[in-house]
């Protein structure tokens, strides 16, 4: 690999040299290198792009790198992966996708992500996306999420993008059974035209089923975002949707958190709140020395990481 690659990697994955564990490193549409262990299985698939991971149940302690980088303007790449999670194992699951675009033509990662949780299993996926490059071509990814939790399995997933993707449509649907937990954490930063849109979607179906979804966007310059919600509370659960966004500049921002209780017993809970930056806020930061910019920054930063 070459030194942008290299550093996309880097960025996305926390990958710098070879990882440890599991792990299918994917470039330009190709493998380019792949390893499995005694408990983690990586399958590509014969029908369709895409690769399945199969996890032996009681795994635990145990990673898997699924990281895809572009750098070749105008590709459109589009993969299927499925997660097979067996009982009662625990993992971690490092995604996510950066694009290097040095051209005029449009780059594209379209990734479709199933996982199905076995009782007991327990997966954290943490899935960062990022454009980088001086052309005019754009970088667009469209990441889906879909998830399976059986009985008293869990789910915590952290999703990023950090900065450079002009479009992006990010699609989650999970269906959760008795006793099963969700959690996820979106974080985005929009810039310049950029414009994101986020589907989450939510079926608790399963008795003291429960979920957390919080998301933090920034939203500068004339870039738009929009947050969707839907969570269906369907029998004795707790569902809870929190959504915050700082504008700035010439941005708008969208939230439209929906609930619906079809059980008696269901709990659920919507939170919305969208505003600039506090101008006390700045004036404090800056009075310690720091530049209006400097101080913007740290605020930011604090905020998509609380």
């Amino acid at each position: 690999m070459d030194k942008i690659e290299k550093d996309l990697l880097k960025t996305i994955a926390d990958i710098e040299s070879t990882p440890i564990g599991a792990y299918n490193i994917r470039a330009n549409g190709e493998k380019i290198a792949r390893n499995t262990t005694a408990n983690i299985d990586i399958k590509t698939k014969e029908d369709k792009p895409g690769i399945d991971i199969i996890v032996k149940e009681n795994t635990v302690n145990e990673s898997i790198h699924i990281p895809v980088i572009i750098t070749e303007s105008g590709l459109k790449d589009l993969v299927y992966n499925d997660f097979y999670i067996g009982k009662n194992a625990n993992v971690v699951i490092v995604a996510g996708c950066g694009i290097h675009n040095g051209s005029c033509n449009t780059s594209q990662h379209d990734g479709i992500h199933t996982f199905y949780l076995e009782e007991g299993s327990k997966v954290k996926y943490i899935e960062k996306h990022y454009g980088e490059g001086e052309g005019t071509g754009k970088r667009i990814l469209n990441p889906q999420t879909i998830i399976h939790l059986k009985k008293g399995a869990s789910l915590e997933m952290e999703s990023v993008q950090i900065k450079g993707v002009d479009s992006t449509i990010r699609d989650t649907k999970a269906y959760l059974e008795d006793d099963t937990n969700l959690s996820i954490s979106e974080r985005i930063m929009t810039h310049g035209e950029q414009y994101a849109k986020t589907n989450f979607y939510v079926e608790l179906n399963g008795k003291n089923s429960s979920s957390h979804v919080a998301s933090r966007s920034v939203a500068k310059d004339n870039s738009v975002q929009e947050f969707f919600s839907d969570v269906n509370g369907n029998n004795k659960c707790f569902g809870h949707v929190e959504c915050d966004a700082i504008i700035m500049d010439n941005s708008k921002v969208i939230s439209t958190p929906q609930i619906v209780a079809n059980n008696i017993e269901s709990n659920l809970i919507h939170e919305a709140a969208i505003g600039k930056i506090a101008g006390d806020q700045l004036t404090k930061l800056m009075t310690l020395g720091l530049t209006e910019k400097e101080a913007e920054e740290q605020i930011i930063s604090g905020f998509l990481n609380s």
